[in-house]
């Protein structure tokens, strides 16, 4: 019988509530408290501690506290990325953030899901769908990434931003839902 935590990153329903991911959840809540009270001017800290708890961490990486998400260990960002305050991701599964991104304050990025059957959803299980930022892009503030949506290299989502489809390289998408601005 296959763990919670192997269903879970495999991207397939699995109880939230199993011991393993609350044991696992529990230790990230952990590392995010010693995060987000690192002091604010020390990014050689910041990096530090993101070392220990990320997939990956690419020099120059930045998130700025308070920051929140689910495990951390699927939460892979690259070179200069830089995250600012209040940044979400919902992590449980794969998300990949490309070389020389910037995310706006208060974005969410959500890998997280649900059933859309009401009957299913009563049952407690969920799932994730990874999300993939490429390089250079751009979301500005409060914008919102659906889980299973990749963003392709230079693209650029507007602030307040819901992303619910998959954006073309070099595209600005904008809106609710977001649509090609051109």
């Amino acid at each position: 019988m296959r763990r919670e935590k192997d269903k879970m990153l495999a991207g397939e329903p699995y109880d939230a509530g199993a011991p393993e991911l609350q044991a696992d959840r529990a230790a990230n809540h952990r590392w995010l408290a010693r995060y987000n009270a690192a002091l604010a001017d020390d990014p050689v800290r910041w990096h530090a501690l993101l070392r220990e708890r990320l997939a990956a961490v690419g020099e120059g990486a930045i998130i700025r506290p308070p920051f929140h998400c689910d495990y951390g260990f699927n939460i892979h960002l690259g070179a200069d990325v830089f995250l600012n305050f209040n940044c979400v991701i919902l992590d449980v599964v794969q998300v990949h953030i490309g070389d020389r991104t910037q995310i706006g304050p208060g974005v969410q990025i959500l890998a997280a899901d649900h059933p859309r059957d009401p009957a299913e959803r009563a049952t407690g299980l969920e799932s994730g769908r990874p999300v993939r930022i490429g390089r250079n892009v751009w979301i500005g503030a409060g914008a919102i990434v659906l889980p299973g949506v990749s963003i392709g290299d230079d693209a650029l989502v507007g602030a307040g931003s819901v992303v619910t489809r998959d954006v073309p390289a070099r595209a600005t998408v904008v809106g609710n839902p977001a649509r090609v601005r051109g």
